[in-house]
């Protein structure tokens, strides 16, 4: 069985009675990598009839979308990348209207659009154009049209491309089946045929999308209609399946290498020296041969002990991809290495003369505030690069930052990175464990919930607590216990009574126990280690004390009911 997607394609339009069609519809069947990261799409536009560009503006509309959408990183998500791309296009169509024809509505169009990536269909959506899904022999409409009616006979379009500078696009998803049918219509087709009709002519050419679509389009103009007729029919054909061996075979089709040893050379490499190792990898210091001779650069190799462990591979190949598609001064970057063939699986990134967070806090045990902050901008600066690309690192901590030299700070380890755009994809390895280091993590990745930007601020703020205090806000914590724990914050106060209290409010706001009461971005957790938050001060001594400061308020307690119990010891003695 086929493990790619694959879909037979229809489609025809006609200008009907008019004397030029303003329809216009277009596809993308991508084949190899591409097909996998970005999947199929079928778009379909009608330029509205009181727009004087209408036909300027699908034409547009579709073009440049089935463009800029293949041109989106393959990290973001199918949802953000085409919404990205559409907001963008909508302001130029409505900019270009109003210069060109001296009105709002200029170039104006509807637009439908479905993405086929993986085992899903996402459907786009503003206007009065129609996506229909035939599943079973059964027609369902799966979007809705963007009309205003007044009275039985009179309606508006409300929304489309180019009318307003701000776009409020529809967006839903269906997981296909094998079989399926989509079918995408301007008005000219639905608004003359019943949906009876569409699901008989559909259900009488089972194996001939482009005759399905011809056949639509003729009985529309039959039946009377007054508007251009456009139609597009999508079959799904095959699915991508999951086979287990095919994958574990595409992922170890190259062998992991050997211990290496000073003065070794490996495709191209010499081997220095080996810097660190563990029961997951290896990391050795090496100089480049060929390309740059004598230009250090760290090679990272694989554990023997996993070479059967299809999640492993899959983590380690991981960091090279995450690696290759970010550019940040705080992220550590790869080597590329296109030029030459690989014998071996490893990955090598850039050499960085310095020392890990986790060695200069031991070092530094007492950092002032202007340190911390300066520190917190730089890591905020990696994470906001990541997170632009919809990537969520899921395990920072001390041990995964390096400082240079020039105290420039980078992030590493991408070997547990969340990839919006990847999780789309099927995949037969299922990740059920903890990704990240369990006392830096985010309390909803233990109760089974998916990470978000918001994870990654909280792991942020964990580290300025630790390096305020030398302390953690909730403790270590171990995978076996991270289930069960309950996660009260400690004042940083407590450890260092010199830690201002704006800034301890800001720590607790980062470090929330969850997402929603959190930071929504780095540089605001960044900008309150800055300067005062009054707001957040103010809500932090609205709170009763035993939310503040449960183990204040304890001790506290603790203290009144001594001095009672001696009170009462003294009149007990003396009476």
């Amino acid at each position: 069985m086929s493990k790619n997607l694959t879909i037979s394609l229809g489609q025809s339009s006609i200008a009907g009675i008019k004397a030029q069609n303003e329809d216009f519809f277009g596809a993308s069947v991508p084949t190899g990598s591409t097909l996998d990261s970005k999947g199929i799409c079928i778009a379909i536009a009608d330029g509205v009839s009181a727009s004087e560009g209408g036909k300027d503006a699908s034409q547009i509309a579709v073009r440049q979308f089935l463009d800029d959408y293949y041109s989106t990183p393959d990290s973001w998500s199918t949802k953000h990348a085409a919404t990205k791309v559409l907001g963008a296009l909508n302001l130029w169509l409505y900019n270009q209207g109003q210069k060109l024809y001296g009105g709002n509505c200029g170039l104006a169009t509807t637009f439908s659009a479905i993405i086929l990536k993986s085992q899903t269909a996402h459907l786009f959506h503003v206007g009065d154009s129609r996506i229909y899904l035939l599943r079973e022999g059964i027609l369902e409409c799966l979007t809705r049209d963007h009309r205003v009616h007044f009275g039985a006979e009179t309606d508006y379009l409300a929304r489309a491309l180019g009318i307003d500078g701000r776009l409020d696009i529809d967006y839903h998803t269906r997981t296909l089946q094998a079989g399926d049918r989509f079918i995408l219509t301007t008005d000219g087709v639905h608004d003359v045929l019943r949906m009876e009709d569409v699901q008989q002519i559909l259900n009488n050419f089972p194996a001939d999308a482009q005759k399905s679509a011809e056949t639509l389009v003729e009985h529309a103009l039959k039946h009377g209609s007054k508007d251009n007729i456009t139609c597009q029919v999508i079959c799904i054909d095959t699915l991508p399946q999951a086979d287990k061996s095919e994958f574990f075979e595409q992922l170890t089709n190259l062998p992991f290498p050997p211990d290496l040893k000073a003065g070794q050379v490996l495709d191209g490499y010499r081997i220095l020296r080996e810097l660190n190792a563990t029961s997951r990898s290896q990391v050795y210091l090496a100089e480049d041969t060929l390309d740059s001779p004598e230009k250090k650069v760290v090679i990272k190799t694989p554990s023997q002990n996993y070479n059967d462990d299809p999640l492993y591979i899959e983590q380690f190949l991981l960091e090279e991809w995450v690696a290759k598609r970010l550019d940040s001064p705080h992220l550590i970057k790869v080597c590329d290495r296109t030029s030459r063939a690989r014998t071996f699986l490893y990955s090598v990134v850039e050499y960085i003369e310095g020392q890990t967070l986790r060695q200069w806090m031991r070092d530094n045990p007492n950092p002032g505030v202007d340190r911390v902050r300066a520190t917190m901008d730089q890591i905020a600066r990696g994470l906001r690069a990541m997170h632009r690309m919809e990537m969520i690192h899921q395990d920072l901590k001390p041990d995964n930052i390096l400082i240079d030299r020039n105290n420039t700070l980078k992030i590493i380890d991408f070997g547990s990175t969340r990839i919006a755009g990847l999780a789309e994809t099927q995949s037969v390895l299922e990740h059920k464990h903890i990704v990240g280091t369990a006392s830096y993590s985010a309390p909803e990745y233990f109760r089974g919930e998916q990470g978000s930007n918001r994870s990654d601020i909280f792991s942020l703020g964990v580290i300025a607590y630790e390096m305020f205090t030398g302390h953690l806000p909730y403790g270590e914590i171990t995978p076996e216990q991270a289930a069960r724990k309950k996660f009260t914050y400690t004042s940083a106060r407590l450890h260092n009574p010199a830690i201002p209290d704006w800034v301890d409010a800001a720590l607790e706001k980062a470090t929330h126990p969850h997402p929603n009461r959190r930071y929504e971005i780095e540089s605001e957790f960044v900008a309150d280690l800055t300067h005062p938050n009054q707001s957040l001060l103010n809500e932090g001594r609205n709170r009763p004390l035993l939310e503040r400061n449960p183990l204040g308020f304890w001790k506290g307690l603790s203290m009144i009911q001594l001095v009672l119990i001696l009170i009462l010891g003294y009149f007990l003695l003396k009476g």
